[in-house]
């Protein structure tokens, strides 16, 4: 080999390797949490992760599911109910119930989610799943329902227990899931809840521009942990961040890094007409998706026909693709 290739080599090895080095290092110092992930809301996609897959405990946002499942078996939070003697004396954190009082369950959303009572939690899952084990199997599968396939609930609080885990992603997943909800929207994004006085333990709502909620928790076994959500210029995610020392400094680095990085594009207008088989036709919904700079290029459009439609007025499909990988598909309605 030519010496002058060589010493170019050599120079290159010497001056980018160390480059490489320290700009791995900076980002290993960087992230200060075990796992991470931020989420869009709507599309689901994935912004930023870091061990996202990592099953870990999660303390007390754990009660985001308690709170989404309780909803889901609720048909009237305003109706009030007595406090089993189970539901009383549970340690950790407590809105300090006594047994035969009286609260709605709307009261104890409020409680569980504003002040992260565990004795609400317990209430909660006495009232719509029986027992704790009752309402376990029902936030499994609400979690489930949110395509959170690698979580395990056991109890509705995150007290420290065997086989009680979620990850980064699947937290997140199951926020995006909740926040569909206006009621579970509404309670997480309150500061004050002036009917008990109870103001919100959620610094991030208090402080970070944007943001809608949605849950703090800690445990010496689970460490800090804090899943948030906040909206920009019509894009929303979800950050969640797993045993994090400094949670609340993390999830807005986290958040300020992402809206930055993406932005919220219109991929198809609804009113943009295609033509199927010579009849025009058209989405009747607009299409978004959060993207990158020059990501826009990748997208693409594939119309297929549909022959034998059970509605007549669909005549085709639409699916649209990221780099090759399907990120939306829909029907296609004859004008």
């Amino acid at each position: 080999m030519n010496k002058r290739i060589l010493i170019w080599i050599f120079l290159f090895t010497a001056l980018f390797f160390p480059l490489k080095v320290r700009i791995k290092a900076k980002a290993e110092k960087a992230v200060v949490s075990a796992a991470e992930c931020v989420m869009e809301r709507k599309s689901r996609r994935i912004l930023y992760e870091w061990h996202g897959d990592m099953r870990l405990p999660m303390a007390s946002t754990t009660k985001i599911a308690t709170a989404i499942t309780a909803l889901e078996g609720c048909p009237n939070v305003k109706e009030s109910f007595e406090i089993p003697y189970e539901a009383v004396g549970v340690e950790g954190s407590s809105i300090y119930l006594k047994v035969g009082e009286t609260y709605s369950t709307e009261d104890l959303l409020y409680g569980l989610m504003l002040r992260s009572g565990n004795d609400a939690a317990e209430a909660l899952a006495y009232r719509f799943g029986g027992n704790i084990d009752g309402f376990a199997l029902k936030m499994n599968q609400t979690a489930q329902k949110a395509g959170a396939l690698h979580t395990n609930f056991r109890n509705p609080h995150g007290l420290p227990c065997d086989g009680h885990y979620t990850t980064a992603r699947d937290l997140s997943l199951i926020t995006a899931y909740a926040l569909e909800n206006p009621i579970f929207r509404e309670i997480v994004g309150t500061k004050y809840y002036e009917p008990r006085h109870w103001k919100n333990k959620n610094k991030m709502l208090f402080q970070y521009d944007g943001a809608i909620g949605v849950k703090t928790g800690y445990t010496k076994e689970a460490g800090r942990c804090l899943v948030s959500a906040a909206t920009k210029n019509g894009m929303e995610l979800v950050c969640t961040v797993l045993n994090s020392p400094q949670m609340y400094e993390r999830s807005t680095e986290l958040l300020d890094d992402e809206f930055k990085a993406f932005s919220y594009e219109k991929i198809v207008d609804k009113k943009e007409i295609f033509t199927v088989d010579g009849q025009a036709c058209c989405l009747r919904e607009n299409v978004y998706y959060p993207l990158m700079q020059g990501e826009i290029d990748a997208i693409e459009i594939l119309i297929t026909p549909i022959k034998h439609s059970k509605k007549a007025e669909i005549i085709g499909q639409i699916e649209i693709s990221l780099a090759k990988r399907l990120i939306f598909s829909g029907n296609l309605y004859k004008l």
